[in-house]
């Protein structure tokens, strides 16, 4: 195992979740796992840099990289100044992609920016992360991420699965996901007390799905958030008088496709007037 070292370091702090990989043949094989064909790179929580060393190898021209630790942008300043200029001290759930590439707007009307994110993700945020992703959606084209492998099980499962939940279905309802590979502790510093797992999203070609998109996303939360019970007492408050006899209702939010949760929410819809009416 080829490791990751240098004369300065970064203190890992327990507030941001930070585990540093250390391993640098995982570094590579993650970076690698990234396609080269984006207009944006960003890499969020860049650490000491490990993946961020071999991103420079082949897309600095193109890369972005979002740390929120002080002490992690100073350390990267000054072991990789060609980062210059694409380097941002902030925070990934807070930043507003419609400035990366240099202020490229990502606006309706206009072409959007391509945008691939990579990152070894702090474990307490990535659910978080993924949301982010997921409202960036129309932009975000691919993602490569490191993270607790059991979030990674859930986000990849499928329905029938125990692990199966709202990330896996409002995930998988705009992304293909491929659960990659399991990495262990012991080449992180300092080692977390569980295993991570490498994951890969890539936008699938849904555009948009078949009902409304907010509510859907209501109804997924709604269910799951009471995964025990059928979906007839999860979403009684719901449910329309003339329908609650469906047997779509009989069923536990974990047995429903994607698919599924979007005929669901169509049975939510209020019916639209026509203008000619």
């Amino acid at each position: 195992m080829e490791n990751y070292s240098n004369n300065d370091f970064v203190r890992p702090k327990k507030a941001l979740g930070q585990h540093f990989l250390v391993d640098l043949n995982i570094a590579r094989k993650i970076v690698d796992s990234l396609s080269t064909d984006h207009d944006v790179v960003i890499e969020v929580g860049a650490g000491m840099g490990v993946l961020t060393q071999y991103l420079i190898e082949n897309q600095l021209e193109k890369l972005q990289v979002v740390e929120i630790d002080k002490e992690s942008v100073e350390f990267l300043k000054k072991k990789f100044p060609e980062l210059e200029g694409h380097l941002t001290l902030g925070d990934f759930l807070k930043y507003d992609l419609s400035k990366a590439k240099g202020g490229s707007s990502l606006s309706l009307g206009m072409t959007p920016v391509d945008v691939g994110v990579i990152g070894n993700f702090p474990y307490n945020i990535s659910s978080q992360i993924f949301f982010q992703i997921l409202k960036y959606r129309n932009n975000v084209s691919e993602c490569v991420g490191m993270i607790q492998k059991e979030v990674a099980e859930r986000i990849a499962a499928g329905p029938g699965s125990k692990t199966y939940g709202i990330l896996s279905v409002l995930l998988q309802a705009w992304y293909d996901i491929e659960y990659l590979f399991t990495v262990h502790e012991n080449v992180f510093n300092p080692p977390p007390k569980v295993k991570s797992a490498v994951i890969r999203l890539k936008r699938n070609n849904v555009k948009e799905l078949d009902c409304d998109e907010k509510l859907f996303v209501t109804v997924v939360k709604q269910a799951f958030n009471q995964r025990r019970k059928t979906l007839r007492n999860s979403l009684r408050s719901m449910i329309p008088a003339e329908i609650i006899d469906n047997e779509i209702f009989n069923k536990r939010p974990e047995q429903l496709s994607v698919q599924e949760f979007v005929e669901l929410t169509r049975h939510f819809e209020v019916p639209r007037t026509s203008c000619s009416e």
